[in-house]
């Protein structure tokens, strides 16, 4: 699979900048998200890579046969119902797994957004692993994973300096109008 998703990928017109996670387990955040396309792309760049990246899923679509897909393609179920705390769940998954590589995109939709979500942050400090910047870039169509990102106990700043990484680099999303680093 991962000759296959190199080739793709190549095919597609993007270029790969990054590695696979050392650690057995942390978070990668993929930046900007305002497409659908966005998963497809950060998979095919994970797996060209050799690495394996996780997604949290809402558990009403691992049933016969799609379930069989969402879990190859790294989809791990979360129970999204009222009164079920993601959060909680999503670091039980940490707890209870060997090797865990979980993207998340702070944005929560792929609409504009310019207050992030902070449940990567939560996640991150409950389950004590590192958390890596990553982005897709579909300017120059350049997918990277960049450096480890050092958490502090201010979620809120912590966002802010994600953001401001990411503005210097000037990251655009598949649609840039849904896209903004403002605070």
């Amino acid at each position: 699979m991962q000759k296959i998703s190199a080739f793709l990928l190549r095919l597609l017109g993007w270029k790969v900048n990054g590695f696979v996670v050392p650690e057995p387990k942390c978070i990668i955040i993929g930046v900007p998200h305002t497409s659908a396309w966005d998963f497809v792309i950060s998979y095919l760049f994970y797996t060209s890579l050799g690495g394996k990246a996780s997604v949290l899923v809402k558990k009403e679509f691992f049933f016969w046969p799609v379930g069989f897909f969402v879990r190859k393609m790294g989809g791990v179920p979360i129970d999204r119902s009222k009164g079920a705390n993601v959060i909680r769940q999503a670091v039980h998954h940490f707890k209870t797994r060997e090797h865990l590589h979980l993207a998340m995109t702070p944005e929560g939709t792929r609409k504009p957004i310019k207050r992030w979500k902070a449940g990567f942050h939560t996640i991150a400090k409950m389950a004590d692993v590192p958390v890596y910047l990553g982005s897709f870039d579909w300017g120059p169509k350049v997918i990277s994973i960049w450096e480890k990102f050092e958490l502090t106990d201010d979620a809120q700043a912590d966002i802010r300096r994600m953001k401001d990484f990411y503005r210097e680099k000037g990251i655009q999303g598949r649609f840039p109008e849904n896209f903004t680093t403002e605070y």
